[in-house]
């Protein structure tokens, strides 16, 4: 059986230290722990990006890119956000295979059309990811917007992020039940309350990885996966790896002879 791809959010090793060191400098591990796509973080970048530099040491790396930005797809007055073209002209001069925003204040009244307009043929791919607010983190405004989207063929996408569902008190299991069909992309993240009464991403455990398990038999087999989850440790090389094998094994099944998609 051949490992599932794995990516890793580039937030996963702490907003200080990325900033001290710049996303690119994290290339090189990525490749040696065996990473098949690094997620570019839009709010870890501190100075404007050279794009083309950053652009050019991805391809060098032989890795895939993903852009990922805070924006919210949707305003309040129903309208697309208007800086979502400017967004997705970063994410294609860096090279980046997706551009990953949240969801924001979708209704039904929302303008699909001005959506659509927004879409050109040779952007990268928008997907649309549940975070953990009251309008973007709940099964019910996501899936009505796959929904609604998919009746105007529009060419996007779902970042299921398995941990933001806590946020809102929602199932994990049952999002991937409803909304499995759209996903194209999966953050992995567990979450555990802490002292402070607040949840926490935190490294996944044995139960939480079972768990895992039965989310991926719902999406496309061989989605990539990303860490997004703390990777702390005096030798960042060694615990990288070991997460990539572990989330590269969500999902195989017995006797699959087939080497996995890694659409």
């Amino acid at each position: 059986m051949h490992p599932n791809p794995v990516s890793i959010s580039l937030s996963s090793y702490g907003a200080d230290l990325v900033r001290q060191r710049g996303q690119a400098s994290f290339i090189p591990l990525l490749v040696a722990a065996g990473v098949r796509r690094i997620e570019l973080r839009e709010e870890l970048f501190d100075a404007p990006v050279d794009a083309a530099a950053l652009r050019q040491a991805v391809v060098r790396s032989g890795l895939e890119a993903l852009y990922s930005s805070p924006l919210e797809l949707w305003t309040r007055d129903g309208q697309p956000d208007p800086q979502l073209p400017t967004k997705l002209a970063q994410a294609k001069a860096l090279g980046a295979v997706a551009l990953k925003v949240s969801l924001g204040h979708y209704h039904e009244r929302c303008q699909l059309p001005a959506l659509q307009a927004m879409l050109g043929e040779g952007d990268p791919l928008l997907l649309v990811e549940n975070d953990q607010t009251v309008q973007g983190g709940r099964i019910e405004p996501m899936l009505r917007f796959f929904q609604h989207a998919e009746g105007w063929g529009l060419p996007l996408g779902m970042t299921f992020d398995i941990g933001n569902w806590q946020w809102q008190g929602e199932s994990a299991l049952q999002a991937a039940r409803q909304l499995g069909r759209w996903v194209r992309y999966v953050h992995c993240k567990a979450v555990q309350r802490g002292a402070d009464g607040r949840l926490h991403a935190v490294v996944p455990k044995a139960d939480d990885l079972q768990a895992w398990q039965g989310l991926f038999e719902e999406f496309t087999p061989g989605l990539v996966r990303a860490v997004e989850y703390p990777l702390v440790s005096d030798d960042l090389l060694a615990v990288t790896r070991a997460q990539v094998q572990t989330l590269g094994s969500l999902g195989l099944t017995l006797g699959a002879g087939e080497e996995v998609s890694h659409a």
